[in-house]
């Protein structure tokens, strides 16, 4: 079966794509949940005039996410944690602690978006892409460093 896909399906095409799928596929999961139409004709026909609507969308969009990267790549975000021996953290910093690092600087990123490979579990300084386009990633730079222990009287 032929289908027209309506917005991004992973591992099977973008908006726009004509992809030719499984019937069950198609009929039982793609077509009743909107991610695609059933390539007629007429189908086809109305998704060409749509196309350009499509286009100029997703090019606002990367536009946006362009702005967005040029901020993040001038940010610096500093990230607190106890430590034990051999500068070692206890616990570790993980993607949800570098998104709140963001908000403090006004910068909202959904976390899924930041690649954080593994969590960080060493004091430093480290590069961690984040990707907020298929066509876009910016780096941000992350300080981890030691908290201030209170002295205890």
């Amino acid at each position: 079966m032929k289908v027209v896909l309506l917005e991004e399906v992973p591992y099977l095409g973008n908006a726009g794509d004509m992809v030719k799928v499984a019937d069950g596929y198609g009929r039982n999961y793609l077509i009743p949940r909107k991610k695609a139409v059933e390539a007629t004709a007429k189908n086809i026909k109305q998704l060409e005039r749509q196309k350009g609507l499509f286009d100029s969308k997703e090019e606002k969009v990367k536009k946006d996410a362009e702005k967005l990267a040029e901020r993040i790549e001038g940010l610096s975000c500093t990230v607190s944690r106890q430590v034990g021996e051999e500068d070692k953290l206890f616990g570790s910093v993980t993607n949800m602690d570098i998104e709140e690092a963001l908000k403090r600087e006004k910068v909202a990123v959904d976390r899924k978006k930041i690649i954080l490979e593994t969590p960080i579990k060493k004091l430093g300084i480290y590069t961690v892409p984040v990707k907020l386009h298929p066509e876009v990633t910016a780096s941000v730079k992350v300080w981890v460093v030691k908290a201030e222990q209170e002295s205890q009287v």
